[in-house]
């Protein structure tokens, strides 16, 4: 499938269980990590949600398979996505890993600009724009900057 920028767009992983979708963020969000129960649990606690790190690794072993509103949405807050991700059945699963892909493209270099096709008269969406914009932000904090030697500065 053409992703629409003259690449392959890789299919998305089986994410139909909790375990899955759980397994796949960890996956993700932290690469090459090996994240305790109680770290995540920590991370959710310091962004302001509560979920325990035993329930967490119950997750994690496919011990729990319905949780609570409330756990999805701790989940969302400690991977940084929306709650409905982590729902049965979920319309946001797609938007959320198409977003992690286009990151993966985008850390990688394999993504270096973005351009609007199909902008109407209204411009972009609030979210898009905000979007591209925290991108732009994050492109110009990670460029080199340079040092004393390479702005011109004379030594005496």
């Amino acid at each position: 499938m053409d992703d629409g920028n003259g690449g392959e767009r890789t299919a998305a992983p089986e994410l139909r269980t909790l375990q899955q979708k759980v397994a796949y963020m960890v996956e993700k969000t932290f690469p090459g990590q090996k994240v305790s129960g109680r770290a995540f649990s920590e991370l959710v606690r310091e962004r302001g949600g509560s979920l325990s790190h035993s329930y967490f690794s119950n997750i994690l072993a496919g011990k729990v398979t319905h949780p609570s509103e409330e756990i999805l949405k701790a989940l969302g807050l400690g991977f940084g996505v929306d709650w409905r991700f982590f729902k049965e059945e979920s319309e946001v699963v797609d938007d959320v890993v198409a977003g992690l892909q286009f990151l993966a493209k985008r850390r990688t270099g394999a993504i270096s600009g973005l351009a609007a096709r199909g902008v109407d008269d209204a411009g972009l969406p609030p979210e898009l724009l905000e979007f591209a914009l925290s991108l732009l932000k994050e492109a110009q904090e990670e460029a080199p900057r340079p040092g004393p030697a390479q702005e011109g500065a004379t030594g005496a």
